[in-house]
C-alpha cells in the first residue's frame, strides 16, 4: 500500500477549495442553478455507472459482515438515485440567499447600517454511509455559494467517486470552477484528521453520521463545528392534555421511524394523566413491536402489559429502535427538571390544552425544536420549509435546530452612505 502524505493532500486540495470559494462567492444564482439542473441531468444519465460502482461498495460490505441496516443505508436503485437527482433540482428552486439585504434602518449620522448574507466559505463535509449524501450537501453547498471538500465514509467511496464526478462534470458545463465540490478519493483515516486541522483554509465542519464519528470531530476540530450528537427527544403529556391527540402524537414520534434523530425516546406523563392516557398508548406502541420500559407507577398502571423496569441508563438512551423510556411525573415542573437532565438538546414536544403549560414550556425548556401539540418527527428541515438540510445543530452558534441554506451562510454589515463624515 503507497504511504499518503495527508497534511500534503490536505492542502493541495484546502487551497483549490479556498480559490474555488472567492469563485463561488461572486456567482450569480443563474448559473448555480444551472449547475444543479446540469448535476441532475448528469446523474440520471450515469445511473447505470453509479450502480455499478454501488453494487462493488454493496459487495464490499457484505463481505466485511456489515448489519442490515447499514446495508440499507449504502444501497442505491433506481429511485434512490432519481431522488438524488430530484433533490438538486428542488435546491434550484429554492430562494438564493447570497445577497439578500435586511434590517437597513438609519443612522441620526445619515448613513444607511443593514445585513448582507454571504457565503460561510469552505465547508468540510464528514458523512458515513448514505452516498446521497455527497449529491445533498454538495448541491446546498453550491446554492449557497460555499465550496465543499467532501469526505464519505469507506464503504461508498465507489459510488461517492461516481456522484462527485457527476456534480464536478456540471460545474465545468456551467462555466464554474470544478474544485467548487472535492471529494477526498482515499480511505485513508488520516484524511479526517487532516481535515479537521485545516484551519487556514476550512471554515467549517459538518459531520453527519454515528456517535463515535461525532465525537472524534469533536475532539480533534480546529474548525469550528455544526452538529448535534445525540438525540434524547421527549414527548410531555400533561395533565389536560386531550387522550386521542396523546396517544396520536406519541406512537407518531416513537413508531413513524426509529433510527433518526427526531424520534421520541422518552416519554413523561403527567400523574393526573397517567389513568386515563397511558394504558393505550403503551397497548399501541406494543402492537407495533415497541419494548417499553417504565418506572414503577408506570409498570403500576400498567400492571397486564409486559413493562420493563427502567434504569437511569434508560433515561439517558437513545435508542434509535423500537424501544421508549416511559416516566410518570408529579407536574410540568418535574417534566421540565427531567428534560434538562437527560434530553441532548434535539427536540422536545409538550402534549396540554392548557395555555399557560404550553407557553411556559415553550420558553424554558432549552432544546434546538421546542413543540407544542406537534410530533417531534417534525423536525426536519423539509417540513421546516427550508426545501432540504444538511444537518442538525443543537449548538448554539452559529446555527440552531435543522441547517438549511441560510444556515450556510452568514452576515456581514453593510454599511450606505451619501458623502457623509464622523464629526
Amino acid at each position: 500500500m503507497v504511504e499518503i502524505d495527508a497534511s500534503a493532500m490536505m492542502e493541495s486540495i484546502g487551497k483549490q477549495a479556498k480559490t474555488a470559494a472567492g469563485c463561488m462567492r461572486m456567482a450569480d444564482t443563474k448559473a448555480k442553478n444551472s449547475a444543479l439542473h446540469l448535476a441532475a441531468t448528469i446523474i440520471r444519465r450515469q445511473m447505470n455507472e453509479i450502480l455499478k460502482a454501488n453494487s462493488m461498495d454493496m459487495k464490499l460490505a457484505e463481505a466485511r459482515g456489515v448489519e442490515a441496516a447499514l446495508l440499507d443505508r449504502l444501497l442505491l436503485n433506481g429511485d434512490r438515485i432519481e431522488a438524488m437527482a430530484e433533490g438538486l433540482e428542488q435546491i434550484a428552486a429554492l430562494p438564493d440567499p447570497v445577497g439578500a439585504i435586511d434590517n437597513l434602518s438609519y443612522r441620526p449620522s445619515g448613513i444607511q447600517v443593514g445585513h448582507m448574507r454571504v457565503p460561510l466559505g469552505v465547508i468540510g463535509m464528514i458523512y458515513e454511509s448514505r452516498p446521497n449524501v455527497t449529491a445533498d450537501a454538495a448541491g446546498l453547498c453550491l446554492k449557497s455559494g460555499n465550496a465543499v471538500i467532501l469526505r464519505g465514509g469507506s464503504e461508498s467511496i465507489h459510488s461517492n467517486r461516481a456522484i462527485a464526478a457527476c456534480l464536478r462534470r456540471a460545474l465545468v458545463d456551467a462555466g464554474l470552477s470544478q474544485n467548487s465540490v472535492q471529494l477526498i478519493d482515499s480511505t485513508d483515516r488520516a484524511l479526517v484528521g487532516a481535515l479537521l486541522t485545516s484551519d487556514s483554509y476550512v471554515d467549517v465542519i459538518i459531520p453527519r453520521g454515528g456517535k463515535s464519528l461525532i465525537e472524534r470531530v469533536t475532539a480533534e476540530s480546529r474548525v469550528p463545528v455544526i452538529k448535534h450528537l445525540d438525540g434524547i427527544c421527549h414527548v410531555y403529556i400533561d395533565a389536560s392534555a386531550d387522550p386521542a391527540m396523546a396517544l396520536a402524537i406519541a406512537v407518531n414520534a416513537k413508531t413513524h421511524r426509529y433510527g433518526v434523530c427526531n424520534a421520541m425516546e422518552t416519554l413523561l406523563v403527567h400523574q393526573d394523566a397517567a389513568a386515563e392516557c397511558l394504558p393505550s398508548i403503551a397497548q399501541a406502541m406494543i402492537d407495533k413491536g415497541v419494548e417499553l420500559r417504565g418506572c414503577e407507577r408506570t409498570q403500576a398502571i400498567c400492571v397486564e402489559l409486559p413493562v420493563k423496569t427502567a434504569t437511569e441508563a434508560d433515561w439517558a438512551s437513545e435508542y434509535l429502535a423500537a424501544i421508549v423510556s416511559v416516566l410518570i411525573v408529579d407536574d410540568l415542573t418535574a417534566a421540565i427538571a427531567h428534560i434538562e437532565r437527560y434530553a441532548s438538546g434535539h427536540t422536545e414536544s409538550i402534549v396540554t390544552a392548557d395555555y399557560d403549560s404550553g407557553q411556559r414550556f415553550l420558553r424554558e425548556v432549552d432544546s434546538s425544536s421546542v413543540m407544542w401539540n406537534a410530533s417531534t418527527r417534525f423536525a426536519d428541515g423539509f417540513e421546516y420549509g427550508l426545501g432540504a438540510e444538511i444537518g442538525i445543530s443543537t449548538d448554539r452558534l452559529h446555527v440552531r435546530g435543522p441547517v438549511g441554506l441560510e444556515g450556510l451562510t452568514t452576515q456581514k454589515w453593510i454599511v450606505l452612505g451619501h458623502g457623509e463624515i464622523r464629526s
